[in-house]
């Protein structure tokens, strides 16, 4: 909604498209409350958005806040034409391309990859500030400032929301496939929602991605590559909880719950993306993906082929976090004392000192090790930093199993 609504008042009035949807939010918890869900809530939700708009659109006509210079929406300022050409915004088709013209819009040059994200994520996609903030692993105050400049930003500047132009398609459809690949990974792994997995984000996800290789101008190697990483992961998102809703680990999945329509169209996608010469960090996550997708058993991993994997991936571009996962590989290769030894080389790193992986990887190392008591004190700290009740009970887990092994002694 908020895509569209920027269009239709311009990329200089972002606050005002953020009111009318919540305003559309507001009125339908009012609403439904009394009456009931609607048959079909999104388009509840979109007409009431769309007659906000209108009396936004009348109200302001005459007054400088909105620019009706714009051919597109010089038809807005006439009774006659109003209703008419306001429909025309909220087809379908007109949403969808809207959505990713805007998405592009966010990423312009001139604003930091970062804000480009930020902004996507949290105006564009619904995303609140704590779940932007977990995706960088920041703080929020932090995303509130990248908000403030990007819409300062496009508030004096004006930028229209388009497809760009050939010689910039490259470096922006980088920056929106970055976007959506953190949009997926909040669905894959939420960590401040009731629910640990939100397939409507993994949904609207491999939706964007798709709807970026039908224009063959973004019809890109890294395109389907990522394309091909989501659908390795979707795969195997019904494995993933228990019957009561627990956090059940690679290792424990039962693998006939993988879906294999997902996992053919995820090779169907790595193999379309095989053209050109650039490997990005999506061939490579696929790849990783595949392996254990294609594993019969967790036994049967190929843990050396994913350890190359991971070594090409940091020579791409150093990553602590692709560091701490090459870690958890040597881990199941060759023990935890060679894992320690290469996550030692990490423990520096500052963004990783709010990431309850780092601590929750640290605790299992540990406990192979039999160092039970610092392993707690690893368990304890992810514990405290993360916001999904599934993966503390999974840690609350391990250290329960731990504190009966110590009081057996």
């Amino acid at each position: 909604m908020v895509a569209v609504l920027i269009k239709i008042f311009g990329t200089e009035n972002i606050e005002l498209a953020e009111d009318v949807v919540q305003d559309a939010l507001l009125k339908a918890l009012e609403t439904w409350k009394y009456r009931g869900l609607p048959d079909n809530p999104s388009a509840w939700l979109y007409r009431t958005a769309k007659n906000r708009a209108i009396d936004v659109i009348r109200r302001n006509k005459h007054s400088r806040v909105i620019d009706f210079s714009d051919p597109q929406r010089q038809l807005l300022t006439s009774n006659y034409t109003l209703g008419a050409t306001m429909d025309t915004y909220w087809q379908e088709d007109s949403i969808k391309d809207d959505f990713l013209a805007m998405m592009f819009a966010c990423c312009h040059p001139n604003i930091s990859p970062e804000n480009q994200i930020t902004f996507i994520l949290k105006s564009l996609c619904g995303f609140s500030t704590k779940e932007v903030a977990k995706a960088f692993l920041t703080g929020e105050d932090t995303v509130s400032k990248r908000l403030y400049r990007t819409k300062e930003y496009f508030r004096k500047h004006k930028i229209k929301p388009q497809i760009p132009k050939p010689d910039q398609i490259v470096l922006r459809t980088n920056t929106v496939l970055s976007a959506i690949y953190l949009m997926f990974n909040e669905g894959y792994n939420s960590t401040h929602s009731n629910d640990l997995i939100r397939k409507d984000l993994i949904g609207q996800a491999m939706l964007l991605c798709r709807s970026l290789f039908s224009e063959e101008r973004t019809a890109l190697p890294q395109v389907y590559a990522l394309m091909a990483l989501m659908c390795f992961h979707a795969a195997r998102v019904d494995s993933r909880l228990g019957s009561n809703g627990e956090l059940i680990l690679l290792d424990k999945q039962d693998r006939k719950l993988w879906d294999p329509s997902l996992i053919d169209s995820g090779k169907l996608y790595m193999n379309k993306a095989s053209f050109g010469n650039q490997l990005s960090t999506y061939h490579l996550e696929a790849a990783i993906a595949y392996e254990h997708c294609s594993a019969r058993q967790y036994e049967n991993t190929n843990w050396k082929k994913i350890l190359e994997y991971y070594d090409i991936l940091l020579k791409l571009a150093f990553d602590p976090v692709v560091f701490l996962n090459r870690a958890l590989v040597i881990l199941e290769l060759y023990g935890p004392l060679e894992a320690l030894e290469a996550i030692d080389h990490i423990k520096n790193e500052k963004q990783l000192q709010g990431y309850y992986l780092y601590h929750a990887s640290l605790g299992e190392i540990n406990k192979r090790l039999q160092q039970l008591d610092k392993a707690i004190a690893h368990f304890e700290n992810a514990i405290a930093l993360t916001g999904s009740k599934q993966e503390k009970q999974l840690l609350e887990g391990k250290i329960q199993e731990m504190m009966k092994s110590i009081q057996s002694k």
